[in-house]
């Protein structure tokens, strides 16, 4: 179809053309379907139904908004992207949050199983295949700051900011994959060892991790999930353990027993040695590393590694040969690697979610309805992570993109959408302005082929 044959009746703009594409196959899909079936909010309906209200708050996540009121502007305002995602209309803003006001505890535990759902039969991470590959989990904790009226919100750490009062989210990250399989929400004060076991039981329950995927299993975590009493309930539970040591004091007492400190080569002034201690207080073999950088003030500021990571394992999870598992500098350096890649991985899903899904910006008073935002930010993660990966073989570039420049690059190209008769979306038209256009209207093509929507470059 030429775009000039396009009758006005038949062509609509939209901003977010790109996204209400994606919307299409997740419609298709019925990504939501679990949360429609499994989860009852005790609301009437007037004119949309408590879970519609919901949906449209998703939707609105996708379209990049930092807060719920952007529904307004950001999708009621769009009538091309409620069709792609198989709404008539959208609820407005307020009556949206009332929903979510009215979330119970029960509300909650049926939200979290609809998400388990979802993501067992979307997800890389849960498919994974553990005999030719270590499955990664990243466990860690962010700070969400808020009112200080918020129902569990107290003051705790929150980086850069005294006696700021809020919320911590704990997370655990399919690393190989950037899947967020668990999210929960925790008051304040509660540090990682307090929420590591029920977020890694949370996790095993998703992935469903019997003992042969456990041992198969790394669990990486830092300094707070680090204590003894963590690292050997993990190593108890069958996990492979790699992490940081909790106390300080213990780290420094550790890095006297180091023969023989080597420089990094890859980090100006850090130096690395093996602590020659025997670790007969954890309840399986590990292998600890200390490491030391200056300080402005000339100390050395000492923490030490701790893995049941095999050496051979190691390397191979570092890009490095086999061959090198006899050269004890070679695997010393891997340890070290392997766990600076953490930065990589769950720490960047954090930050990337703050900026691009704004999920430091939505507070919510109740702590039911901000456990059900943050389930909804946790989906919106994954559908852009999977929607990442449909697009992938046809546009390259996007293997660089984080969640940010998915959501404000990717999802938001502008273009025409042409519908039939039906209403059913038959053709899309690319603004060729666009950095991406090309490479998209290839990738969408192929992605929207099996429903009959041809996508073209044109000018809007």
């Amino acid at each position: 179809m030429d775009e000039s044959t396009i009758t006005n009746e038949a062509r609509h703009f939209s901003p977010c053309a790109s996204l209400a594409a994606l919307g299409s196959k997740l419609h298709e899909l019925d990504v939501f379907e679990p949360i429609r079936a499994s989860v009852r909010i005790a609301q009437k309906t007037v004119k949309h139904s408590p879970l519609d209200k919901v949906y449209d708050g998703f939707i609105t996540l996708l379209a990049g908004a930092h807060g719920l009121v952007e529904i307004n502007t950001r999708l009621r305002s769009d009538a091309v992207l409620q069709a792609a995602f198989g709404r008539t209309a959208c609820a407005e803003q307020s009556v949206v949050q009332q929903t979510l006001d009215a979330c119970t505890a029960e509300n909650v535990r049926q939200m979290e199983q609809a998400v388990q759902t979802i993501y067992r039969r979307h997800s890389q991470g849960y498919r994974h295949d553990y005999a030719t590959e270590w499955q990664i989990i990243d466990v860690d904790m962010s700070g969400l700051p808020c009112g200080k009226k918020a129902a569990l919100a107290t003051k705790g750490y929150f980086a850069k900011q005294r006696n700021r009062r809020g919320r911590q989210l704990g997370r655990v990250l399919a690393t190989r994959y950037d899947e967020v399989v668990v999210d929960q929400l925790f008051s304040g004060t509660t540090q990682l060892s307090t929420a590591l076991p029920p977020l890694v039981t949370a996790a095993a329950q998703t992935l469903e991790l019997d003992a042969a995927k456990r041992a198969r299993t790394i669990v990486r975590v830092d300094a707070g999930g680090g204590s003894l009493d963590d690292v050997n309930w993990l190593l108890a539970q069958g996990y492979v353990v790699h992490g940081k040591e909790y106390s300080s004091r213990r780290a420094r007492a550790l890095a006297e027993s180091v023969a023989e400190w080597s420089e990094d080569p890859q980090v100006p002034g850090r130096q690395i040695g093996w602590v020659t201690t025997a670790p007969t207080e954890y309840v399986r073999p590990v292998r600890r590393i200390a490491v030391r950088c200056r300080k402005k003030n000339g100390q050395w500021g000492v923490g030490v590694v701790v893995s049941a990571v095999p050496p051979a394992a190691v390397l191979d999870l570092t890009g490095q040969s086999a061959d090198l598992v006899h050269d004890d500098h070679a695997v010393l350096q891997a340890y070290v690697y392997f766990y600076d890649q953490r930065g990589g991985g769950v720490e960047t899903a954090l930050k990337g979610d703050k900026q691009g899904l704004g999920l430091s910006a939505r507070n919510k008073k109740r702590f039911e309805a901000q456990q059900v935002v943050m389930l909804l930010s946790a989906l919106a993660h994954n559908v852009i992570v999977w929607a990442r990966q449909w697009l992938l073989p046809q546009c390259p570039p996007l293997r660089h993109y984080g969640i940010v420049r998915m959501v404000r690059d990717v999802f938001h190209v502008s273009g025409f959408v042409v519908r039939d008769a039906h209403g059913q979306m038959v053709q899309l038209v690319l603004n060729q302005a666009a950095p991406l256009a090309r490479g998209l209207a290839d990738a969408l093509g192929t992605l929207l082929a099996p429903l009959h929507v041809a996508v073209t470059l044109g000018q809007t």
